[in-house]
């Protein structure tokens, strides 16, 4: 006879192992594409959302109904059936001027460090920190609660897009975006601001001036009208700015909250779990948390440049003490500054102008770029586009 185990159900085992599932898990599990979980709170709240002045995509509306159903194509085929991966942010349009911004969910019922995340952003989007042009912090336009959960609190922010998509194609638009994260946090650090989490997933870019179609905000490499792939231009064409973002672990160090400085806190585990004073064995030593932004922008270099184009061999003594073991040992960063200021400064336009070639790009593929990259460069030389474009 053939035991309970062997003869249950995958769905039994399934319910006995993690509990029964709910109608909603029954749902989706029949048709992904619907809204579901997280998401339903962008659609309970699409009213009072527009209400406010701000417009979810017609998915989110409560009279939407699945436009895919009744056909043989996947849900995937459908702008309206793409999700996003993160259901506390939200892209929605602005009433008021029908621009494109991306809203934000803090439940201080959820979270500690919410509050204090929204009155750094408040603090960094002021009118005399925006005044300074080293300011690369996400510009929030607008904060505020929702009528029926005073716990709620939304945050409107300028839509961004992660800053290497589409790719770098030369070494000087690569200059350009150190230029920029590396001004961005001097003035973060000048202002006694750690960002504690700058990782790859919290530097992005304003890349409107480089897409005349907007891009879908979920299905990047789309327009967000379904109609089509994303036309760009190069960085190099049109000069674009980069921002730091997720100031929820960031802290204000003032002589208040501070008996030492630099100033020591215990670790916190962001995007990047790499930092050697993160590690398990140093969970209750306390660190110099700008230390830490140090060796966080440094392996993002690494990782993201060096590690994936040929040609910045140039970067590697900066990086390499950037990304000591010891964090004592690091540059701090008007010291990261002035070091790439020199190397900047020392590079010939002909590497500038260079193509950032890709580290796993086929070499057949290579050789077939290499004649339309030489092209724009005589192009853009010729019509006096600098060779670092900045916005």
């Amino acid at each position: 006879m053939a035991s309970n185990a062997q003869t249950e159900s995958l769905d039994a085992r399934r319910d006995r192992i993690f509990g029964p599932r709910t109608e909603e898990h029954r749902r989706f599990a029949e048709d992904p594409g619907i809204v579901a979980y997280g998401e339903t709170w962008w659609r309970d709240h699409y009213d009072s959302l527009s209400q406010l002045g701000y417009t979810l995509r017609p998915r989110y509306n409560p009279k939407w109904t699945p436009p895919w159903r009744g056909t043989k194509r996947s849900y995937k085929d459908y702008e309206e059936g793409q999700s996003p991966v993160r259901t506390v942010i939200m892209d929605a349009i602005r009433t008021t001027d029908g621009s494109y911004v991306t809203l934000k969910k803090l439940d201080m019922t959820q979270s500690r460090s919410d509050m204090a995340e929204i009155e750094l952003n408040k603090y960094l989007s002021s009118k005399k920190l925006t005044a300074d042009p080293r300011n690369h912090c996400v510009k929030v336009f607008e904060i505020f609660q929702l009528p029926d959960e005073q716990h709620v609190y939304i945050m409107a922010m300028q839509s961004l897009r992660p800053f290497d998509d589409p790719l770098f194609t030369t070494i000087g638009e690569a200059i350009a975006f150190f230029t920029q994260i590396f001004e961005g946090l001097q003035f973060l650090h000048e202002h006694k601001i750690a960002h504690r989490d700058c990782c790859s997933a919290n530097v992005m870019m304003d890349a409107a001036p480089i897409y005349p179609e907007p891009w879908h905000p979920v299905k990047l490499n789309m327009r967000r009208d379904w109609k089509g792939k994303a036309r760009h231009y190069t960085r190099t064409e049109r000069p674009l700015k980069y921002y730091y973002i997720d100031f929820g672990l960031s802290q204000l160090y003032t002589p208040e909250n501070t008996e030492t400085w630099p100033p020591l806190a215990l670790p916190v585990h962001g995007g990047d779990k790499t930092a050697p004073e993160n590690q398990d064995e140093k969970h209750n030593t306390r660190c110099n948390p700008f230390a830490t932004d140090i060796y966080y922008l440094g392996n993002l270099i690494r990782n993201s440049f060096m590690q994936k184009y040929y040609g910045f061999g140039f970067m590697e003594k900066l990086v390499a003490d950037m990304v000591q073991d010891d964090p004592s040992k690091r540059p701090d960063i008007n010291e990261v500054v002035s070091r790439f200021a020199k190397m900047r400064t020392s590079l010939y336009c002909w590497k500038l102008r260079s193509r950032a070639i890709p580290r796993k790009e086929w070499k057949i593929l290579t050789l077939w770029r290499y004649p339309p990259h030489i092209l724009r460069t005589i192009q853009f030389t010729l019509s006096h586009k600098p060779a670092i474009p900045g916005p």
